[in-house]
């Protein structure tokens, strides 16, 4: 079992608003260079998808719940498929998108009973309470050529040193794939 980091990130680190859907006043840089960077299994996730679950925070989910079950193309019937666990203290019914339950008792407890592997997307506060508790494997980036200057951080300043080691790089579209997974513990 592996848990998945995966963001759409500026040259700058910044993760927050990628779709501008937030509202924020520089939201939407990952959707600025055009459909087909953005579409898709830009995160080479395949049989993960089929086989894993994605864990999402409440908000993500939501937004996901509205965009997802109306789709028809095959990367969406993978997303719409794949079990989907939502970390959320308020939000009870999760019937909007089929395969999603709440988790049940703490995240970092939900994740180490977990025996598929786990794709987080999105959910900064998600991806952030598992680095606390070193629990992420390896962080798939689809980075943009934008500097937004501000916004939330995938690595915020002060967290804990972390050790990675860089897999093949790739171009997808405007932005360019890349990998890193944890150097052995």
């Amino acid at each position: 079992m592996s848990v998945i980091v995966i963001q759409f990130i500026t040259l700058d680190g910044i993760v927050s608003d990628p779709d501008g859907s937030a509202g924020t006043p520089t939201g939407g840089w990952a959707f600025r260079h055009g459909p087909e960077t953005v579409a898709g299994d830009k995160f080479q996730l395949g049989r993960v998808l089929d086989e894993g679950v994605m864990l999402l925070g409440r908000d993500t989910w939501q937004l996901f719940s509205r965009l997802w079950p109306g789709r028809d193309d095959p990367f969406s019937a993978r997303m719409n498929a794949v079990p989907k666990l939502v970390v959320s203290r308020t939000l009870t019914d999760t019937s909007a998108w089929a395969g999603s339950r709440v988790v049940d008792g703490g995240l970092a407890d939900a994740v180490e009973r977990e025996h598929r592997d786990v794709v987080v997307t999105g959910s900064l506060s998600v991806v952030h309470a598992l680095m606390a508790e070193d629990l992420i494997d390896e962080f798939r980036l689809l980075t943009f050529p934008t500097v937004v200057g501000s916004g939330d951080r995938l690595f915020p300043a002060g967290g804990p040193p972390v050790h990675l080691r860089c897999l093949p790089a790739e171009p997808s579209g405007a932005a360019v794939l890349s990998r890193y997974v944890r150097e052995s513990r």
